[in-house]
């Protein structure tokens, strides 16, 4: 029997080979192996399957490698079109992040320290405690299930989170940032977040949160007082002394819509690719059962 054979045999029926029960990992033992039946028609013939199901698969491979790039360029078109289309590194900042947030004590804010919230403190429901997880995808999620007491929370008001308030990592994972969401039940954020309440006559939050992740000035200061381009850590002082190109309230929202609108286009061309992707993955498990049952 050709060993090519065989082993592409073998991968079409790949999904129908169960492991043993109890196993740490999928395994399939000796008797099983023997037991499995195969019609094995004459070598040539072996041999002819083959060499279409490689000239197949070859033609499948490089379908899938373009649909991979398109969506690498994909990803890549709305920072580029961020970049290029709607902001300007050449235009000059009007105010730092300080002047847009809002005239009160502890509009910008880190969460507890130390002895201010110990681990044997967080409880299993309560009031929520917002920390990296949350804001990790640039996009409010619920994460791990941290809670304090009724009590405990009125110790730690002052760290409340408010909807609309931006969430931007300092610690693990730097530099991610996050809306509070209009829904938000009572909440505080750890020590691993900058918290910031924003004069929204000033500065709208869904213009801030673009402008911390995309704009060139913000990306490039970010990146020299951050540690690198992995941003090993920020703090309260780098965010608050951000430099901050802060236009008209209408400007911001007319420039939120076409952030959106591109947002939208990308996810759109995204998921395209992505179904494409798929698509080929299972034409190739198809061909293989097609192959195997004399349908080729």
């Amino acid at each position: 029997m050709d060993r090519s054979f065989l082993y592409l045999f073998l991968l079409s029926i790949q999904k129908n080979l169960v492991g043993s029960d109890g196993a740490v990992f999928n395994s399939i033992n000796k008797k099983q192996i023997e037991s499995i039946r195969i019609n094995v028609p004459t070598l040539e013939v072996q041999k002819q399957i083959v060499s279409k199901l490689d000239t197949i698969f070859s033609d499948i491979k490089k379908a899938k490698q373009n649909a991979e790039q398109n969506l690498e360029n994909a990803r890549e078109l709305f920072e580029s079109l961020c970049l290029n289309s709607i902001f300007s590194e050449h235009t000059k900042p009007n105010c730092t992040v300080l002047d847009a947030a809002k005239n009160e004590k502890g509009s910008m804010r880190t969460g507890p320290f130390g002895s201010q919230l110990l681990k044997k403190e967080i409880v299993d429901s309560g009031i929520a405690v917002l920390g990296i997880d949350n804001a990790v995808d640039n996009e409010f999620k619920w994460g791990a299930k941290r809670f304090i007491t009724p009590e405990k929370f009125e110790e730690l008001s002052r760290f409340e989170v408010k909807p609309k308030d931006v969430l931007i990592t300092i610690m693990g994972t730097c530099g991610r940032c996050v809306i509070v969401p209009d829904d938000i039940p009572k909440a505080i954020n750890t020590k691993h977040i900058c918290c910031i309440t924003l004069d929204q006559n000033k500065c709208l939050p869904e213009y801030l949160h673009i402008y911390f992740l995309h704009h060139p000035i913000a990306r490039k200061y970010l990146l020299s007082r951050a540690k690198g381009a992995i941003m090993a850590g920020l703090n309260m002082g780098i965010i608050k002394e951000l430099p901050l190109v802060l236009p008209s309230i209408e400007e911001q929202r007319k420039l939120i819509v076409q952030v959106a609108s591109l947002k939208n286009e990308t996810s759109r061309l995204k998921l395209v690719y992505t179904n494409k992707i798929r698509a080929l993955d299972e034409l190739k498990q198809s061909v293989l059962q097609q192959a195997f049952s004399g349908k080729l």
